[in-house]
């Protein structure tokens, strides 16, 4: 049987040289090393600015444009947040961009957070932060860990910095305790806070919790169960209907049917993971089929490429796909 070749190793000088760059790049005991190892399944020796990358010729590529960025980037310590998410932008960054308009990372919209590097890491979150600012009503759906609920956040926290809006507005559908939350010990808050911690999440690590405590003592900030918004009309208000997956269609309407003069709404959801009573038609899967042609509503669809977490969380889902796909295969051959 002949023996595959294996490919050859990719050598790489970064220059010009600078040890204190370097050190940055390295990490503490070559930690940053590791951490892009990991992402693209190589390895790498290094011997003073002379790095040698062994592995599939695709991912060596990947691994050596990731050097020479971060190299670029390391005038000071390089942060775990910083490796990670330029590890993201790499592995998402096409060799060849599908059409020349297509929207890249560098074209992303930048927000005004206290997150100064904040933007978007794959070409359709980019596109999804153009939409939230050119529509004034944007529908993300796709599965968790694209960024759609906390872009979506972001960008609410932008326009709130901005003064384009008055007020953000939090809803959710709180299906787990059946849209009947009087039962629930405490006050308002206290009842919704399990199904809006997400969006609580993002809006501190975006604010600051503070800032976020004195903005909801202002009413600048409001947290609307979807079961109570019935009979309003929000006014300059960016409203963000988390989960939306849940919402009936009934429930979905009136939400879309809120929304007031100068107000924005972003409406996120995954329809993979409904959680309704069986056979119940859910809202979010209904308004894509009847708005799509209705001008000034903006869908986008994130895919499993734009999920942003940990550089190791897609090899794992690579591989549970690959499992899966070998488990079929099996029961097919056993019919």
């Amino acid at each position: 049987m002949p023996q595959v070749a294996k490919p050859r190793p990719l050598d790489l000088s970064l220059a010009p040289l600078d040890n204190g760059r370097l050190a940055n790049l390295c990490g503490a005991l070559d930690e940053n090393l590791r951490q892009i190892e990991t992402a693209f399944d190589i390895s790498i020796a290094r011997r003073g600015e002379r790095f040698t990358l062994r592995g599939e010729k695709e991912r060596t590529g990947r691994a050596a444009e990731a050097l020479r960025m971060f190299y670029a980037r390391a005038k000071s310590a390089l942060s775990v947040d910083e490796i990670q998410l330029g590890l993201i932008e790499i592995a998402n960054r096409p060799s060849r961009p599908a059409r020349q308009d297509a929207p890249r990372p560098d074209d992303a919209p930048m927000l005004m957070t206290r997150k100064s590097e904040l933007h978007g890491r794959t070409p359709r979150q980019v596109d999804y932060l153009k939409q939230i600012q050119e529509h004034d009503i944007t529908f993300g759906t796709g599965p968790a860990g694209t960024g759609k609920t906390y872009l979506a956040v972001a960008s609410a926290v932008d326009a709130l910095e901005r003064e384009l809006v008055q007020r953000i507005v939090l809803t959710r559908p709180a299906v787990e305790a059946g849209e009947r939350l009087g039962f629930l010990p405490g006050d308002l808050a206290h009842k919704v806070d399990p199904y809006l911690r997400p969006l609580y999440d993002a809006l501190y690590d975006l604010m600051g919790f503070d800032r976020v405590g004195r903005l909801f003592e202002r009413g600048s900030i409001e947290i609307a169960p979807l079961a109570y918004m019935r009979g309003r009309t929000l006014n300059h208000a960016f409203i963000i209907l988390d989960e939306a997956q849940n919402t009936t269609p009934e429930q979905m309407k009136m939400f879309l049917t809120r929304i007031g003069i100068g107000a924005r709404a972003v409406v996120t959801g995954d329809v993979t993971q409904i959680d309704l009573p069986r056979g119940q038609k859910s809202g979010l899967i209904e308004a894509r089929r009847i708005l799509k042609d209705v001008r000034g509503i903006a869908f986008t669809e994130f895919q499993k490429e734009d999920v942003v977490r940990h550089p190791l969380v897609a090899r794992i889902v690579s591989a549970y796909e690959a499992h899966a796909a070998r488990e079929e295969k099996n029961e097919r051959g056993r019919e």
